[in-house]
């Protein structure tokens, strides 16, 4: 494999500038500003006014860490100025943190939209020719942040596809590196599964307060978690309860024992299988974390889904062989053949390593190729638990 190296010691896996939208008002400049610059990424944020407390907090970590993945350059920060997630002092908490380069603009303090783009363009324009000069250099395993989702499952995700993915997940840790298992809600009912595979009790608590607070708030609200998961894509793919889903969503995350569990769009500060606390919903979730320094995703999809990432590879991964059947190019690898053909799931997941190190030196997705760069950071509070973990 081969990626970036970046000052702070990390590999990137792609070399984007990122322009990043403080604030929802300030979206249509930051598009503007990235447009026709190939390798630059513009990231809309909905949000980044008008929230407190939690949210807040949970907004300003995320658009901080954005700027630290990896796959990123240099950044260039657009705000109106007069926002929540202040746009000056997240450059520069940026900039404390690494010594990327890191530009910073607000659309007030320019004189309006059109001195900024003016302005920001030309901020992008210097970053590009920086980029340009980054040379790809020998990485591993070991330097992964390796992203791992399911969106559109059913009954062959966790027969095929979900283990498939836990086989390179281990091959992940086992080199050093780190995987991030997220989709809190679809974890209810086995927490006591990862709660044994615990590396401290101090890890293992954090799991069961993770879940356990989730599901007393559903249940304080008056939610029931089970009128959106199982969704009706997934009872119609054969998953019948919560329980099962959540046993084959697991079985992404590997063998090994749990080593963390951290908020939504946290960094990891130890290797090895991560729990982040992310929504359910496919975009949200992949874009926590790519936030926490993810620089590539594996996704598996029964049904099929044509989810990418604004900023980090998204391979998609099925175990039905007619959805890879009618959703081909949306679709990276099949991982049918443990059903249909009794091929072993380690098997699979050596032929799924060997597609992920060819991703991560270069070679596209099917969603890079169709340009789609899905992004939405979570930001609804009120039903959703913020945990300290450890």
């Amino acid at each position: 494999m081969r990626g970036y190296l970046r000052p702070d010691g990390r590999y990137g896996v792609r070399n984007y500038v990122l322009v990043l939208s403080s604030v929802g008002c300030a979206n249509h400049v930051a598009d503007r500003i990235a447009r026709g610059f190939p390798g630059v990424v513009s990231l809309r944020n909905a949000k980044g006014c008008g929230q407190l407390g939690a949210s807040a907090q949970m907004m300003s970590r995320c658009l901080v860490n954005l700027s630290q993945n990896p796959n990123v350059f240099g950044t260039v920060v657009v705000g109106l100025g007069c926002e929540t997630t202040k746009p000056h002092g997240l450059a520069k908490r940026m900039r404390d943190l690494s010594e990327k380069p890191v530009y910073d603009i607000t659309i007030q303090e320019e004189g309006g939209s059109s001195a900024a783009i003016e302005r920001g363009r030309a901020l992008v324009r210097k970053l590009v020719a920086q980029a340009a000069d980054a040379a790809q250099t020998p990485m591993g395993l070991g330097d992964l942040v390796l992203g791992t989702n399911c969106g559109g499952s059913d009954a062959t995700s966790g027969i095929a596809a979900n283990p498939t993915i836990g086989v390179v997940s281990d091959a992940v840790v086992r080199s050093g590196g780190t995987v991030l298992l997220g989709e809190t809600t679809e974890l209810i009912g086995t927490e006591h599964i990862l709660a044994r595979r615990a590396a401290t009790p101090r890890v293992r608590d954090d799991i069961l307060r993770l879940v356990g607070t989730l599901e007393h708030d559903l249940v304080a609200s008056g939610a029931d978690v089970r009128g959106a998961n199982p969704s009706p894509g997934n009872m119609r793919g054969g998953l019948s309860t919560l329980e099962e889903k959540a046993l084959g969503g697991i079985s992404k995350g590997g063998t090994t024992n749990v080593q963390q569990v951290i908020e939504y769009g946290a960094r990891p500060t130890h290797p090895g299988l991560v729990i982040m606390d992310t929504p359910g919903y496919d975009i949200e979730s992949v874009s926590g974390m790519v936030a926490g320094g993810a620089q590539v995703v594996v996704f598996s999809s029964g049904r099929g889904t044509p989810t990418g990432c604004a900023l980090a590879p998204v391979i998609k991964v099925t175990g039905n062989d007619e959805t890879y059947s009618s959703m081909r190019e949306n679709i990276d690898f099949d991982a049918s053949g443990v059903i249909t053909q009794g091929r072993s799931v380690r098997e699979e997941g050596r032929r799924l390593l060997e597609l992920l190190e060819r991703v991560c030196s270069g070679e596209q997705t099917a969603s890079e190729r169709l340009g789609f760069d899905d992004f939405s950071l979570y930001h609804n509070m009120e039903l959703w638990c913020t945990c300290a973990f450890s």
